[in-house]
């Protein structure tokens, strides 16, 4: 049994507790400060309440911080303000400049893994995966923690900060694209077309983040779709709706426009030319 603090057991958290103890280990936390909520969702995934981080800290191999992406730091910080000496998880949605500075300000002796959590909060029918960097004995000793459970621990390709930008890359993609479908549903709703939209929609693939394969066409394309793109941002202002990710559309394919009717470049050029700052 491997005796882990969890810092804290928001609905995320609370799920990693869970995960956690239905695996034979023990799970503590720190409730001063908390609300009900949080202590009501702790005492439900059996964590185990210790009066102070200084005793959990002395009590614990791992601690697994999974808290408010703005807090990451804060959480950091506290605990290397004590003598902790195990394996430090920040499995925190932040990009890999802030996981780098959360590693390099820890303790002497702490072994600091950059860890990112994919999907729903684990348990019943939902599973997420947690990806790790970082030391390998420490990734070991923290895939232990979640044998047989509904979270599911995999390597990133790649040392501390890789696993924050997975993360960022993929909710850079998945928020965007669900605010962009508050948008589109927001347009047609003004122009009395919400049910033809939907029907589009459901005719739509649904693959092209995991086809990028498809992106060569995208930057062939841009010449034509960045004026598409402005005339939409013209629509929405007209509908007295927010036009900034059309117009940062835009932008972002002003990268291509070298690549006018290229359907056949690599996606490693087709992904060079969003790096260049000469446009």
């Amino acid at each position: 049994m491997t005796t882990v603090t969890v810092l804290h057991p928001g609905a995320m958290g609370a799920g990693v507790v869970a995960q956690v103890a239905a695996a034979g280990h023990e799970v503590l936390w720190v409730p001063e400060g908390r609300s009900a909520a949080t202590r009501e969702r702790a005492r439900k995934a059996g964590a185990v309440a210790v009066d102070t981080l200084a005793e959990a800290l002395e009590r614990s191999a791992v601690v697994l911080s999974v808290c408010p992406p703005q807090a990451a730091e804060e959480v950091a910080a506290a605990v290397a303000d004590h003598s902790f000496t195990g394996v430090y998880v920040d499995a925190n949605a932040i990009n890999p400049q802030r996981m780098q500075h959360i590693a390099e300000a820890m303790s002497p002796g702490v072994a600091v893994l950059d860890g990112a959590i994919f999907g729903p909060p684990p348990g019943g029918q939902r599973t997420a995966r947690l990806y790790l960097a970082g030391d390998r004995s420490a990734i070991d000793l923290v895939e232990t923690l979640f044998k047989d459970t509904a979270l599911h621990p995999r390597r990133a390709s790649g040392a501390i900060g890789s696993a924050s930008a997975l993360k960022m890359a993929f909710a850079s993609y998945q928020k965007a694209a669900r605010t962009l479908a508050g948008v589109a549903h927001a347009l047609a709703d003004a122009h009395g077309v919400g049910d033809e939209l939907t029907a589009e929609a459901q005719v739509m693939a649904s693959n092209i983040l995991s086809d990028p394969g498809y992106l060569p066409s995208v930057a062939a394309r841009a010449w034509r779709w960045a004026p598409e793109m402005q005339d939409i941002a013209d629509t929405l202002r007209a509908a007295d709706l927010p036009s900034d990710m059309a117009e940062a559309a835009v932008a972002v394919m002003s990268h291509w426009k070298g690549d006018k009717d290229r359907y056949d470049l690599p996606v490693a050029d087709v992904l060079a030319h969003l790096r260049s700052l000469d446009i």
